[in-house]
């Protein structure tokens, strides 16, 4: 029976992957994990204890004690927040993998461990992004997932760890907050045409990134998990995409349902620096031939979600 450990269940990802997770395994079998205190979303569905995920010792304690299989390892300082601490997104995004990958190679175990399109730099072709291309991340965060996709690769062929990833691009969801990352807005402006009926994006109205709606990412990584050991054909991370668009073309599809929304756009953000060295369409096909990878919301389907539940959240 499979035993599972989700580091870091509080994040954005996190949440919405342990609970997904325990639909598929069962509650019991899904224990949260996190530094903080447990997100209201997870009360109720199983069993939650803090973790400090760095903490090399009280991870192979908890590990031992529940005979855990599988972990998931989604403890990170993501991009804009990593700037503005550089050294400390080194110390937790690269300490906290180097043990879990070390635990996996002692207690043989099956490990997912979430890149990110913050990998690639402003020398990577930004159209279509290849599975292999020049690769020159600018921000800390994207230097950690670089470094973590290396570590994967070497430790899969050493030591022959079970080590699965993926290169996931902006997320957009209606159930947890933002995490600090430079692809964000596209969660904040669904919050400011509800409540205000207008939005401020930190970047220009012109700036395509790929983004994904939580509900296919999460997907995408338990099936990934799913599949046989013998379909992998890498053991870096692989390219994940679905669509890619623009403030402008958000903000437009927005209007379709909230017509009297206005959007404005600020200047010298330091997020749109980091945006304008990430790709603007990502090819993943890999994924797609190597483990049957295909998204199922446009943005259309996904703004029409979004609408439709922040509306009941927050009540309006």
């Amino acid at each position: 029976m499979q035993k599972i450990l989700v580091i870091g269940a509080c994040g954005q990802i996190g949440g919405e992957l342990t609970l997904s997770l325990r639909k598929i395994y069962g509650g019991e079998n899904v224990i949260a994990a996190d530094i903080k205190d447990e997100h209201p979303m997870l009360k109720g569905t199983g069993p939650y204890t803090t973790l400090d995920a760095t903490d090399a010792e009280a991870t192979k304690a908890l590990v031992e004690k529940e005979g855990v299989t599988d972990i998931y390892l989604l403890a990170a300082l993501l991009s804009a927040t990593g700037e503005k601490n550089p050294k400390l997104a080194w110390d937790l995004n690269m300490s906290s993998l180097r043990q879990i990958l070390d635990l996996g190679v002692e207690k043989k175990l099956k490990i997912f461990w979430p890149s990110s399109i913050a990998v690639f730099g402003a020398t990577t072709p930004r159209d279509n992004t290849p599975q292999k291309t020049i690769v020159e991340p600018t921000t800390m965060y994207g230097v950690t997932k670089y470094a973590g996709e290396l570590l994967c690769q070497y430790y899969a062929n050493r030591y022959g760890l079970d080590i699965r990833s993926v290169r996931y691009p902006g997320l957009i969801s209606w159930k947890g907050e933002p995490g600090g990352g430079t692809t964000d807005y596209a969660v904040d402006i669904f919050y400011g045409a509800l409540k205000d009926k207008k939005y401020s994006c930190f970047l220009s109205e012109d700036t395509y990134l790929p983004m994904m709606y939580m509900d296919d990412a999460i997907r995408a990584t338990t099936s990934l998990m799913q599949v046989p050991i013998e379909n992998m054909k890498t053991h870096m991370s692989y390219n994940l995409s679905a669509i890619s668009f623009s403030p402008k073309e958000i903000s437009e599809e927005i209007k379709k349902h909230i017509p009297e929304f206005t959007i404005e756009y600020t200047e010298n953000d330091p997020r749109q620096a980091i945006a304008n060295g990430w790709p603007k369409s990502i090819d993943d096909s890999a994924a797609r031939a190597d483990w049957g990878w295909k998204h199922e919301f446009d943005l259309s389907k996904m703004t029409e979600v979004m609408l439709e539940n922040l509306k009941i959240k927050l009540e309006l």
